[in-house]
């Protein structure tokens, strides 16, 4: 008798797919200069950015430390931010500086219900900008991270977009808020609350 391709022999036992990559994603040891995160259940690779990204990166992160100086939650960057067996490197979040309210498990990073916004600075390649603009607009809004903001040098002339109202259940949100670069976008909640986006951190249009 042959077994159909779904059909699972009774001696062949479950196998936990997550689990499997949550296991060789922690044993992964890349090259200096890449990093690895588990995006809607595929390890991807991708090097650190360029110079340019950097930049916008560098002045986004200094502005939130001087926005966030009196408060209890800080700016982090450059650290796996951790949701049910999901590993992300964002550009930025806002989280508390509380090592004990934000540690994720065995040390690997920060939890995600601890980050209350998320800022990408997407990269050139459509393979980049896919990951930032669907892929993970779509993991954290599973991860009910309250908003998510992308930075867009390859939206058009460059484009700030705003998202609010995660609806995990979706993975999507109730308000989109794009602006090309130029105009001011404002952190509409949260400890970031009143924090400003323009063109200190985003440079001019492109183009």
């Amino acid at each position: 008798m042959t077994a159909l391709a779904h059909e699972r022999p009774e001696t062949m036992p479950e196998i936990d797919l997550d689990e499997v990559l949550w296991q060789a994603w922690k044993a992964m040891e890349l090259p200096e200069g890449y990093r690895a995160e588990i995006i809607e259940g595929v390890i991807e690779v991708s090097p650190t950015g360029r110079f340019s990204h950097a930049q916008v990166v560098n002045r986004l992160r200094d502005a939130l430390a001087i926005f966030l100086h009196d408060s209890e939650y800080g700016a982090w960057n450059d650290t796996n931010v951790i949701h049910t067996r999901r590993a992300w490197i964002t550009d930025g979040f806002v989280a508390p500086r509380d090592a004990e309210l934000i540690e994720a498990e065995d040390g690997l990073g920060v939890k995600a219900s601890a980050v209350q916004t998320v800022v990408e600075v997407v990269s050139p390649g459509k393979r980049n900008q896919d990951r930032d603009r669907v892929g993970k607009r779509r993991e954290y809004a599973r991860a009910g991270i309250p908003v998510y903001v992308t930075i867009d040098d390859y939206d058009g002339q460059g484009a700030v977009t705003l998202f609010t109202g995660p609806r995990p259940e979706k993975a999507d949100w109730e308000d989109i808020h794009r602006v090309p670069y130029g105009t001011d976008v404002t952190i509409p909640e949260g400890p970031a609350k009143g924090f400003v986006i323009g063109e200190a951190i985003t440079g001019p249009k492109r183009g």
